[in-house]
């Protein structure tokens, strides 16, 4: 059976919170401060939790310019690999065209482009550093 994604009550947010927190706090070392941001407070979270309930997948649409950005990508470390992850880029990808909007871009991890890739974006431009991370700037076009 695939993962199913769902977009996250205020309820779910703490578990949210949580499962970035181990994500990009604990396991890839970026700041605290630096990975909450204003925009956590307006954004669309999306949530996949594993068969016990728990919530190990999580991302976040926000819009600029006329465009979807997702960011804040975040699967745990025992449940990638098995689908949850784009379980939930599929409930973004909804929510943006529900909004309206067909272009999505994102700044993807380096080690997580052939994902991305595999969902349909492209590369634009070079790598660069973000929170001491390799990343890429990738776009794609939905149906």
């Amino acid at each position: 059976m695939r993962p199913a994604g769902a977009v996250a009550t205020r309820a779910d947010l703490p578990e949210v919170a949580a499962l970035r927190t181990r994500v990009f706090v604990e396991e890839q070392g970026v700041p605290a401060e630096v990975e909450r941001d204003a925009l956590d407070a307006t954004a669309v979270h999306a949530l996949a939790r594993d068969e016990r309930g728990r919530v190990v997948a999580t991302g976040r649409l926000v819009e600029r310019g006329g465009v979807a950005v997702v960011g804040r990508m975040a699967v745990d470390a025992a449940a990638r690999g098995r689908g949850y992850g784009a379980a939930v880029l599929a409930v973004l990808h909804r929510q943006a065209l529900a909004r309206g909007l067909a272009e999505v871009e994102l700044h993807a991890q380096v080690s997580a482009r052939g994902f991305y890739e595999r969902a349909g974006y492209t590369a634009v431009g070079d790598e660069y550093e973000e929170a001491g991370i390799a990343h890429v700037t990738m776009r794609r076009t939905l149906p």
